[in-house]
Parts: structure tokens; C-alpha cells; sequence
């Protein structure tokens, strides 16, 4: 059978398939690259994506759709949230210190995170349990969406002790204790099927922390009352003991305080010190008076009467001396009219004369007075030096009688010091506990929520969409590991290490390749002169004078490549001959309208001439010679010297010999002809061609000493496809009519 490219929906593309030729030659005579493969990059993944992209929508509205129909048939969630508040230190309305320990801004954080864990404690939860009643029965259970817990063979109280614990699991799973950053707010969420009893359960929870922590401090501030009342039992009893101790020592020494120790000196006052104390003071008393007294006795006796201050300033001194001065200005007067020895003026002279007298004996009355009051103050000061120095032993003797006193007393104090303290204590603790403020107080209560919080139909969804382009990515990279097909002239340089010679495009529906040939500006003749092209750069020596054209498995486009090569080589003014060599399944007869009676068998079995068998065809230059009879053993006509024979007497009629050789694999035919001709040419079906296939025919081919030129990518779609980042769309049309691209443009769409 013919091996024409089939017809597809998609138009004729055309490539210029110029990516064979090279200047050198690699091992094994074929046109070699050194290829190392590129790093995977944006494109590449843009490729895949677009090769791929059936599998990924798909996978995404799989998901998406899976995601919605999950999201329906869930059962709404409502969640309800109170908010609290929670200070570090609660509010001081007595100013006394706490019973319970206070937080710094260290221990701050610590203090907030131990709150956040008491929310969410065991205890609270039970304690919001027995609050609402929910282990007395089924109903929460079943409110929450969950099946009642069934009743075994245990006894009631075990049966209630499992159900509690249910609903236990059930409250601390669906509690939710978010702090708000930047303050000292928490919101107590709770979520259940039921709107109400969210809102009932998170209210739940934040009063029930507030009577808790309130019952906490109550009992911290009861067990300081117990404490406390220990320790003024025992302070009262070491106080007692030390009164008595003190008031029998007191007694048996006769040590009488007249006032207690003070806060200063830490003694008490005795009787006998506090008389000393006032006869002292009486005594420096007594003797600054004698010292006046004294100075004033010396003055007054040395010096002259009248001048003496105490004298001048007399009363009496100072009305007798006014007396004798007006008697004396009346004896003056009336001297000069009397006589002295007239009686008037003798009794004015006894008169003055009296007025002396009394004067002088005033003025010796208070001298005598002043020495007087020296004597008295220093028979004062005398007599209290005597009694001081009698009281001075008194005290001495005193004082080392009352250091043990004094130690029993600073006993007796610090005992009534601790005991008032402790008794001050109790009593502020007494009322602490009844007005302490709490330092936690409830925001905003829980509302029934009007919509659920879940399911989230968006974020459902992105879910779902982020795992169904995940599973489609996945399948992308696992389909494109599991791809063995060879889809791009990039898979046949680097999973092949073959050189392509040139891509021809896959013909649109209804058209046939001889058509296509005929067309000289079409894209698929173009494909391949640039066959052509990269041929004639194969060897030193241009285009192989033997080429065969062969594939892997049938149905590849040899056939076409073969005969397209021949006519091309033809049209270029060379003497060529096109050799169908498939002496299995040959095809080219039918392609070339020749009768396939007689033909390459015959001359291999040396039943026939080449000159003779050989049949021009309408293109000048170009002869055909067909398979001729289908021999029963082609292998063995291959082998031996008849394929050298055949090429060097076709060579010197011809410049080129191409041969349609048959597929490699499975059969021994095609390694033969490639160890007798000048070149190989490889055909590759684009997307129909294995990895496996293709590598395990060139392996054949290698084997057999063949010389591979390259390869050639048949059925290529050139509707823009693009590997490794290079756009293979190449158009052909360039330079063609505006007719030629009408019709190129309606075969496409057609």
C-alpha cells in the first residue's frame, strides 16, 4: 500500500525543514549534533501546558464540580463568637496589696497565654456542661450533627460518665480561642449546626470563665484567711507569755516604769530616772541662780552704794530722793531770806537730814538683800548636788537591773508588732475578698449568627481548583513521562540523537501527495527541496549517489519521501532512479500508474535487466522501476553482492539512485540495503512513531554497518505548534500568489 500522508481537519502546513543540514559528520556517517538538553524553563512548561491542556481542564472541572457538590451537601456550620476582655491586674479598690501573685510586663505574656489555656482547660468545659445541662441527655449530641452514644451492658453511671465525655470531646472540638493582636481582647467562638446554641455555648463560656475566676480568687483569698488565723493563734500565745514573763521580772526586781519605751530610745522610764532627770534639771536650775546671784553679790560689794542698779531703780530710793530735792530747793529758796539758825530753816535741815538717813539705810537694806539671795541660791544648789548624787547610784544600780527587763520588752513588742500586723492582715483580706473587682469582663455577647460560617462556597472552590489543577499537572508530567511518540524535530535531536533533515507537513482532507507534488509552490513540495537542500550537504561529495528511505514500522510516509526526493533530484536536472525496494508490501507502482509485473525481484534473481525493467515516468529524468513479483524469501535476494552489483551498474546509467526500502523492523531486508547504499534517510511519522520503535530500528540499522544521514519528521501539524520554544509554523507560502494563498488559506480551514 501506497504510504501517503493521511487527511486530517487541519490544513496544509508547511516547514522549511532546513534544521538538517551540517558541515560535519558525527559517528556512524550520519549528520550528527551535540546536544545537551536544556534547562526545563517557562516555555517548556507553557508547552506542556498547552499539550496537555485537555487533561488539566478536565481535571479542573472534575475538581470543581466535585468541590460544589461536596460544598451543597454539606451541613451548615454556624459559628458564634463573644468577646472578653482580660486585664493583667484587676482594679484596686482597697489600697492593700493582692493575696494573689502580680503579673510584670515581663511575665505579661505569660500571663495572657495561661488564660488562652484555661479557656480551652477541661475544666471550664465541664464546668459550661453542667451549667447548660448538656450530658443530662442525647440532645446536644444530636444537635451536633452526631449519632447518640449507644448503651452497652455497663451500669448507669458508666453510661453517663461515657455520654459526658462525648459531649465533652464535642464542646472542646468545636471551641475556638482567638486573641485579637494589639489588645487585650479574645473571642470565644463556637460553632455547631444550631445558630442558637452557638450563641448559648460561647456565652456560656465567657461567663463561666468570669465566675471561675472569681471562685479562684475567693479561694486564694480563703486559704490566706486560714493561714492567717494559724498565725495569730500562735502570735497571741508567744505574746501572752511574754507579758507575763515581763510583769513577774518587773515585780521581783521592783522596777517601776512611769512611762514606756519609746520609739527613739527604746527604754522605758523608770520612777528613780525620772526623779533624777527633774533633780537635775532643778539642779542646773539652781546652780545658773547661784552663778547670777553670785556675779551680782560681787558687784554690789564692790562697788559704790548709789550707783548700784538695784538701788537706783528702788521705788522708795526714788520717792526719798524726790522728797530731800523739792525740801532742798525750799531750803535754797528761802536762804536767801532767812538765816540758818532760823527755825524754819533748822527744821528744813533736820528734815533733809531725816531723808539721808532713810535714804542711806534703804540703800544698805537692798545690798544686804543681795548678798541674801547668794546665800539662798547657794544653799539650793548645794542641797540638790547632795540628793542628785544619791539618785545617780539609785539609776546605776537601776539600769543593771533592767537589761534582762528591757530584752523581755523588746520580746513583748515584737511579739504585739507581729500580732497587730497579722491582725490588720486578716482583716484587710476579710474585705478584699468580698469588694475585689474582676479583671475580666465580657465585650460583646454572642449573637445567633444569620449565616454560616462553612461551608465556604469560594474558598471551596479555590480549593478545589488548586487540587484539580494540581492532579492535572501531575497527569501532565506523568503523561508526558509515559509519551513515547517523537512529536517535534526537538525529540528526534535529543531522544534519538538523530539530525533532521526535514519536517514535512501533514496534508489537509482530500488531498493526495502526488497532488501536492505537482504543486511546486505548495508548502509540502517546499518540505521537501529543503529535503533536498539538506541532502546535498550530507557528503564532501553533495547528495548521495545510493540513498535509501526507510522507517521503523509501515505507513510512515517513506514511500512519498522516497518518491518526492527522486523527483525533486529530477527536477534539479539530474538522471535519477526511484527503486521501489519493498519486496514485501510495495506501493509505488500504484503511485506511479506502472504495472508491477516485473521488476526489482527479477533483476536480483537474474531474471530480468535493469536497462529494460527501468520505465521513464512523465517527469523527465526520472525513471521507475517497480517491486515486480513478491518473492517468497526477499531477505534472500538482499543479501550477497546482487544489491553492489545492482547500484554499480544503475550507477553508471544514473546519478542517483533512491530506493524505497522496506520497514526495519521485523525484517532483515532494510539493515542489508542500508550497509550497500551511500546513505540513509530515516522516516519518523510525527506523533505515530515509538521512541521504543524508532531507537530499536536504528539500532538494527547500526548494526548492519548503515550509513544514517538523518531523519525525516513526516505528518508534522503545523497549526503553530511550538516545542522547546521554537515556533515550527513556518510558511512556505512566501512569495506565492494571492490565489495560491486563497486556496492554501481554504485547504486549511477545510
Amino acid at each position: 500500500m501506497f504510504e501517503g500522508h493521511a487527511a486530517s481537519k487541519n490544513g496544509p502546513h508547511s516547514n522549511n525543514a532546513e534544521t538538517g543540514p551540517a558541515s560535519m559528520f558525527a559517528r556512524d556517517g550520519q549528520i550528527g549534533l551535540s546536544h545537551t538538553p536544556p534547562a526545563f524553563g517557562f516555555v517548556d512548561y507553557w508547552r506542556l501546558a498547552l499539550k496537555h491542556k485537555f487533561v488539566l481542564l478536565g481535571s479542573l472541572l472534575t475538581a470543581l464540580v466535585l468541590g460544589t457538590t461536596a460544598t451543597l451537601l454539606m451541613t451548615p456550620i454556624y459559628t458564634a463568637t463573644s468577646t472578653i476582655q482580660i486585664d493583667r491586674e484587676a482594679a484596686r479598690v482597697l489600697d492593700v496589696d493582692e493575696v494573689q501573685p502580680r503579673e510584670s510586663m515581663i511575665q505579661g505574656e505569660e500571663f495572657f497565654q495561661t488564660q488562652y489555656g484555661i479557656l480551652r482547660s477541661r475544666s471550664l468545659a465541664e464546668r459550661v456542661i453542667d451549667k447548660l445541662g448538656l450530658a443530662s441527655n442525647d440532645a446536644f449530641i444530636q444537635q451536633m450533627g452526631e449519632e447518640p452514644v449507644q448503651r452497652d451492658r455497663e451500669t448507669a453511671t458508666a453510661f453517663a460518665a461515657k455520654r459526658r465525655q462525648a459531649v465533652l470531646r464535642l464542646i472542646q472540638d468545636n471551641l475556638g480561642v482567638a486573641p485579637i493582636r494589639g489588645s487585650r481582647l479574645v473571642s470565644v467562638s463556637f460553632s455547631s449546626p444550631d445558630a442558637a446554641l452557638s450563641a448559648k455555648v460561647s456565652n456560656a463560656f465567657a461567663e463561666n470563665f468570669i465566675e471561675a475566676n472569681l471562685d479562684r480568687k475567693f479561694e486564694s483569698s480563703a486559704y490566706a484567711r486560714s493561714f492567717l488565723e494559724d498565725r495569730i493563734a500562735q502570735t497571741k500565745a508567744r505574746l501572752e507569755d511574754a507579758e507575763r514573763e515581763l510583769v513577774g521580772y518587773a515585780a521581783n526586781q521592783t522596777i517601776i516604769n512611769v512611762r514606756e519605751a519609746s520609739a527613739e530610745t527604746g527604754e522605758a522610764q523608770s520612777l528613780t530616772t525620772n526623779n533624777l532627770v527633774a533633780l537635775n534639771s532643778a539642779l542646773a536650775q539652781a546652780r545658773a541662780n547661784r552663778i547670777a546671784a553670785e556675779e551680782k553679790w560681787r558687784q554690789a560689794r564692790s562697788a559704790q552704794l548709789y550707783t548700784l542698779q538695784e538701788v537706783l531703780q528702788n521705788p522708795t530710793i526714788q520717792r526719798l530722793t524726790e522728797e530731800r530735792a523739792k525740801f532742798d530747793a525750799e531750803y535754797q529758796q528761802k536762804l536767801s531770806i532767812y538765816q540758818p539758825d532760823w527755825p524754819e530753816m533748822r527744821q528744813l535741815q533736820a528734815r533733809i537730814a531725816e531723808l539721808d538717813a532713810q535714804t542711806n539705810s534703804v540703800a544698805a537694806g537692798i545690798r544686804s538683800s543681795i548678798q541674801g539671795q547668794y546665800a539662798v541660791a547657794l544653799n539650793q544648789e548645794r542641797s540638790l548636788q547632795g540628793q542628785v548624787s544619791g539618785l545617780q547610784d539609785d539609776v546605776l544600780d537601776l539600769r543593771s537591773r533592767s537589761i534582762q527587763y528591757n530584752i523581755l520588752q523588746r520580746e513583748l513588742d515584737t511579739s504585739r508588732t507581729l500580732y497587730d500586723g497579722l491582725l490588720q492582715r486578716y482583716k484587710e483580706v476579710g474585705i478584699t475578698a468580698g469588694v475585689a473587682s474582676n479583671n475580666i469582663s465580657i465585650v460583646d455577647k454572642a449573637t445567633a449568627p444569620q449565616r454560616p460560617s462553612q461551608p465556604q462556597l469560594l474558598i471551596n472552590l479555590a480549593l478545589a481548583a488548586l487540587l484539580g489543577l494540581g492532579l492535572g499537572v501531575l497527569g501532565a508530567f506523568l503523561l508526558e513521562a509515559l509519551d513515547e511518540t517523537l512529536a517535534s524535530p526537538d525529540d528526534v535531536e535529543l531522544k534519538l540523537g538523530l539530525s533532521v533533515l526535514g519536517v514535512i507537513p501533514l496534508l489537509s482532507r482530500g488531498v493526495i501527495p502526488q497532488q501536492a507534488l505537482e504543486d511546486v509552490r505548495s508548502g509540502f513540495s517546499e518540505a521537501y527541496y529543503s529535503l533536498q537542500t539538506a541532502l546535498q550537504f550530507s557528503t564532501p561529495d553533495g547528495a548521495p549517489r545510493s540513498l535509501l528511505v526507510t522507517s521503523s514500522r509501515p505507513a510512515e510516509g517513506k514511500s512519498t519521501t522516497a518518491y518526492a526526493t527522486a523527483l525533486n533530484l529530477a527536477r534539479a536536472g539530474r538522471k535519477v532512479l526511484l527503486a521501489d525496494g519493498d519486496l514485501r508490501n510495495p506501493s509505488l507502482h500504484r503511485l506511479m500508474g506502472v504495472e508491477n509485473d516485473a521488476g526489482m525481484s527479477n533483476v536480483l534473481s537474474g531474471g530480468g535487466d535493469l536497462g529494460g525493467l527501468a520505465k521513464p515516468t512523465k517527469q523527465p529524468g526520472l525513471h521507475f522501476i517497480p517491486c515486480g513479483p513478491l518473492p517468497p524469501n526477499p531477505a534472500e535476494l538482499w543479501s550477497g553482492d546482487r544489491v553492489r552489483r545492482l547500484l554499480a551498474s544503475a550507477g553508471e546509467i544514473y546519478d542517483h539512485v533512491v530506493i524505497d526500502g522496506p520497514p526495519v523492523l521485523g525484517f532483515a531486508d532494510a539493515p542489508l540495503l542500508a550497509a550497500a547504499v551511500e546513505g540513509t534517510v530515516f522516516a519518523i511519522e510525527a506523533k505515530g512513531t515509538r521512541r521504543a520503535q524508532a531507537r530499536g530500528a536504528l539500532r538494527r540499522l547500526r548494526m548492519g554497518n548503515a550509513r544514517i544521514l538523518g531523519a525525516v519528521l513526516t505528518k508534522f501539524n503545523m497549526t503553530a505548534t511550538q516545542y522547546g520554544g521554537y515556533d515550527y509554523a513556518y510558511d512556505y507560502n512566501y512569495g506565492s500568489t494571492e490565489t495560491d494563498r486563497k486556496k492554501t488559506k481554504k485547504d486549511r480551514r477545510s
